[in-house]
């Protein structure tokens, strides 16, 4: 058979590369402010204080499941900047900023992927759109944290970020490992969903060390990426098989595990997912019991999860979008504002006695 009738052997499944600017253009278009900068700066140094147990005070990482309403979104983050305030004495609060959701099988991906929520991607505008949020959240002088799915992302938001998780389905995958190990701030990485922390553990191992893989860079160019390691790596317990982890003795062998690996062994405490068996309800029990084990003497639970928004639970995404609850989370439940300021406050509350007794 001659070139000119060869059958195409390339891209069989793709049907379109469509172009997507660059980093340094949507940076450009919204350049990171001096006092987003300051904020952003100020949260990774007090995070890498607690995880060098320097600062005695947990972080707590709370916020809406997914971001899919800015509005509400900006709302939620001026009430959590006021109690971030209030409580700062006895805990650091990080707004979770979730844009990017892995889905089991298929579903809505986020915000970055499809901010108009109709399948219609656009992706280009959902970067954007995502940055000029981050950067309102920043603004405010509230840190926020997030979900490292997609590794081309961090080039486009990574410098509004002041902590990054790797969830559950991803801990094993070399490719977030490699992206965690040159992200610049410290990443929790969560326990396999069947509960297996080696998983986790040797995530936090590999991060630790230099890699080089293909990327790209601010000018959207491919490169070969070499990082110089991450050494803030650490646990997220978010149960698995539908038992939780959270208990004083997953909470001894999660540090067990680290110290044998010979890693610092700092413990976040998601209080969402298997932990609360997908009941948002649940969540200020395990959030109870956490606080418990740190006011009994614990000093290596550094910081905890919580998935919250403005009203409890969940809803479908309608396509007539009036319809929809302001602020009610479009993936997981979430708990609602008024118990969200009473856990953080309650936890404020019975800390303070005891804080002073963790370093050391």
């Amino acid at each position: 058979m001659t070139q000119n009738n060869q059958q195409p052997i390339s891209n069989l499944h793709i049907a379109a590369f469509d172009p997507m600017p660059t980093p340094e253009a949507i940076q450009a278009q919204l350049p990171l402010s001096a006092k987003a900068a300051a904020t952003v700066s100020d949260g990774r140094a007090q995070l890498i204080d607690i995880l060098d147990h320097k600062d005695p005070r947990p972080f707590v990482v709370v916020g809406p499941c997914s971001i899919h309403d800015p509005v509400a979104g900006l709302d939620y983050a001026r009430r959590l900047k006021a109690l971030a305030d209030e409580v700062s004495d006895a805990l650091m609060i990080v707004m979770r900023v979730y844009f990017e959701k892995p889905r089991t099988t298929v579903g809505w991906k986020g915000y970055i992927n499809d901010p108009d929520m109709d399948d219609s991607f656009k992706v280009d505008a959902g970067m954007a759109k995502a940055r000029e949020f981050l950067l309102a959240v920043n603004e405010l002088g509230l840190p926020a944290g997030t979900e490292a799915l997609d590794p081309i992302s961090p080039q486009y938001l990574g410098d509004l970020i002041a902590w990054n998780a790797i969830g559950a389905r991803t801990t094993e995958s070399q490719t977030h490992r490699e992206m965690s190990s040159g992200l610049s701030t410290p990443v929790g990485f969560k326990n396999g969903t069947n509960g297996d922390l080696t998983i986790a553990i040797n995530a936090i191992l590999s991060a630790s060390r230099p890699h080089s893989f293909l990327g790209i860079n601010s000018d959207g160019r491919v490169a070969i990426v070499r990082t110089k390691g991450n050494p803030y790596g650490h646990i997220v317990l978010r149960g698995g098989d539908g038992r939780p982890n959270y208990d004083t003795v997953s909470v001894t062998l999660a540090e067990n595990a680290m110290t044998k690996a010979k890693l610092l062994p700092n413990v976040i405490v998601d209080c969402s997912h298997a932990n609360s068996n997908k009941n948002p309800e649940l969540q200020p029990l395990v959030m109870a019991d956490v606080i418990g084990q740190i006011v009994a003497g614990n000093k290596n639970i550094t910081g905890l999860m919580i998935e919250s928004n403005l009203v409890a639970g969940n809803q479908p995404i309608l396509s007539d979008r009036s319809q929809m609850t302001y602020g009610c989370s479009v993936t997981d439940g979430c708990v609602n504002w008024d118990t969200t300021e009473q856990m953080i406050r309650e936890a404020a509350d019975r800390l303070r006695p005891v804080l002073s007794k963790r370093i050391g």
